[in-house]
């Protein structure tokens, strides 16, 4: 089935949730942002293949060593963010993405805005985190 999105749709708490729409819409936003992080590492290659440590200063030398360094850790992040919005996209597929991994309850529409790779509820996230925090004072 496809699904046609009007321009200006957003999802609201008050429409179904997970309905057709709705997931059209956030999965059309995580191929979107994966493009955009892919476009980013296709431009980081780019860069790292077009230039070898030209500069005569040591101290330019290692400016610019530094910001290599910086610039592939970043790509390294994201390269693992795209696997998490792989993952989102297949949860899309099979009828599970914006449900809470550990409740099974909706995550919410606010959360999933902002965070569409989200795989726990806010109260979930939250006791996670309170747990982690507990075993690492330990």
């Amino acid at each position: 089935m496809t699904v046609t999105l009007p321009p200006d749709y957003r999802p609201t708490e008050d429409e179904p949730f997970m309905n057709e729409t709705m997931k059209e819409y956030f999965r059309l936003k995580l191929l979107r942002w994966r493009a955009e992080l892919l476009r980013d590492s296709d431009e980081t290659l780019q860069h790292l293949q077009e230039g070898g440590l030209q500069e005569p200063d040591i101290a330019d030398r290692a400016s610019a060593e530094a910001d290599r360094a910086l610039e592939l850790r970043t790509r390294d992040r994201e390269r693992k963010l795209i696997a998490k919005i792989d993952a989102a996209l297949q949860r899309v597929e099979d009828g599970s993405y914006g449900l809470c991994e550990e409740t099974g309850e909706p995550i919410g529409i606010r959360r999933l805005e902002a965070r569409p790779i989200a795989t726990l509820s806010i109260e979930a996230q939250e006791r996670h985190e309170r747990l982690e925090r507990t075993h690492r004072e330990d």
